[in-house]
C-alpha cells in the first residue's frame, strides 16, 4: 500500500548541506501500523511530507496504492488521511461545519458526507460534539474531531504524526482505540513518535530512524532476540550510544 524507496532528502542551509532522510525505504501492508521512531531532528515529519507530496525529494521515490507521489500528487492525497495534533480546527465552526468543510474539499457529495460525519462521530464517540463550535472544545475533544477529519474521505493509508503529544491519559487512550480501528479497517498505517513505550502498545512493526536513516527494522521480538535489551527504550538508547561512540 505504501513504498517508500531509497528516500532522500537533503537542505541547503547557507554554504552548508543537511541531508534530513538518508535513503529511506520501507513497506507498509493494508491492515498494517508501522512505527517510524526517531528523537526530534531524525527525520519523521520530512519523510511525512515528502509521502503526502508536500515536499518532493531529492532522490528517491514513494508509491502509495499504486500511484507514485511525484507523477500523480492529487490522486496520493486521495488515499492518505493525516492527523497530527499541531493540526488545527477552525475555532469559530461547529464540529460539522469543519468536517463538512473538508469533505467539500475532497468533492464528497453532501448528502454522502453528512452520513460519513454521523458515522465517524458514533465510531469515534464525538456525537454530543457535532454542533458545538470548535473553540468550545477540550483539547481531547479536538482531537477526535482531527482524527475524524482524517478518515472523511475513506483514504486507505493514514499517517499519524506525533498524535499524542500534549494528550493527557485519557486523550492518549482514544489515539489507541482510533489506531486499532483502522487497523480493523484494514487501512496502511504509519506513526511517527519519539514515545516509544506507546509504539509498543500500538504498533505491529517498526523502524528506528536516526540522522535520517533508517538503522533497524522489524518486529518488536525480531528487534530485541538479537540486542539483549528488553524493550524498544533500551534498545533505542543503546543504539544511539553506539552510533555517538563511532562519530
Amino acid at each position: 500500500m505504501i513504498q517508500a524507496d531509497k528516500l532522500t532528502k537533503k537542505f541547503s542551509r547557507g554554504i552548508d548541506e543537511v541531508i534530513a532522510v538518508n535513503g529511506l525505504s520501507f513497506t507498509v501492508q493494508p491492515g498494517e501500523v508501522f512505527g517510524l521512531l526517531g528523537p526530534n531532528g531524525a527525520g519523521k515529519t520530512t519523510t511525512l511530507r515528502m509521502i503526502l507530496g508536500l515536499i518532493q525529494p531529492t532522490s528517491g521515490q514513494v508509491v502509495v496504492d499504486g500511484f507514485d507521489v511525484a507523477a500523480d500528487p492529487e490522486e496520493v492525497k486521495r488515499r492518505i488521511g493525516y492527523a497530527s495534533v499541531s493540526v488545527g480546527v477552525y475555532p469559530w465552526l461547529t464540529a460539522r461545519e469543519m468536517l463538512m468543510f473538508v469533505a467539500d474539499l475532497y468533492d464528497l457529495e453532501p448528502e454522502y458526507a453528512n452520513s460519513r460525519i454521523e458515522y465517524l462521530a458514533d465510531t469515534l464517540s464525538f456525537q454530543p460534539l457535532l454542533e458545538r463550535r470548535c473553540a468550545t472544545l477540550s483539547t481531547g475533544e479536538k482531537q477526535r474531531v482531527n482524527l475524524a477529519r482524517a478518515l472523511v474521505h475513506e483514504p486507505p493509508a493514514m499517517l499519524l504524526d506525533e498524535p499524542t503529544t500534549g494528550l493527557d491519559v485519557l486523550g492518549s487512550s482514544v489515539v489507541f482505540d482510533y489506531v486499532s480501528y483502522l487497523r480493523e479497517q484494514n487501512k496502511a498505517v504509519i506513526v511517527c513518535t519519539h514515545r516509544l513505550d506507546e509504539a509498543e502498545r500500538i504498533c505491529d512493526r517498526f523502524g528506528l530512524l536516526h540522522q535520517g536513516k533508517l538503522h533497524r527494522e522489524g518486529t518488536v521480538s525480531e528487534l530485541l532476540s538479537d540486542s539483549g535489551h528488553s524493550n524498544l527504550t533500551d534498545l533505542f538508547l543503546g543504539m544511539l550510544r553506539q552510533q555517538t561512540a563511532n562519530e
